[in-house]
């Protein structure tokens, strides 16, 4: 109902974190630049659109019957027939298009892994001829 923290409709996906995609009836959070209000799982700023987009395939679902599903009395659980791949990106700093960079506060911790992979180098194998091309330079 409209007084639901999760709002008017939830999307579930397989994941090991047991998150997932809600609605909210707290749509003024949106206009916020920090958004962690939530606790784990990803409010979804319009959920109507996100719903028509994922169900765009599946046989029988039009606006107006999802509308209706959304401000139905009770919950109506929807398994979709055409998987829709699911993929969160977590990041903390963001190139723009217009080749400004933004930096995020680092919400989850995550930075400080990524510091220490980052610290270790990228090593990669040593070039070794397996055969001998003439005229070639070894290293192209």
């Amino acid at each position: 109902g409209p007084k639901n923290s999760l709002g008017l409709v939830k999307f579930l996906f397989p994941n090991e974190y047991n998150v997932y995609l809600h609605d909210t009836p707290a749509t003024t959070l949106f206009a916020r630049s920090r958004r962690d209000f939530s606790h784990g799982c990803m409010r979804v700023e319009k959920p109507v659109a996100l719903a028509e987009w994922v169900l765009r395939t599946q046989n029988g679902w039009s606006p107006e019957r999802i509308q209706e599903a959304m401000h139905g009395e009770s919950p109506l659980p929807v398994r979709l027939v055409k998987p829709v791949p699911v993929l969160i990106v977590y990041a903390t700093a963001v190139a723009l298009d217009s080749g400004e960079v933004r930096f995020f506060d680092d919400l989850y911790g995550q930075d400080a892994q990524l510091e220490a992979l980052l610290a270790q180098g990228f090593p990669r194998p040593r070039w070794t001829p397996t055969t001998s091309v003439p005229g070639r330079h070894p290293h192209e």
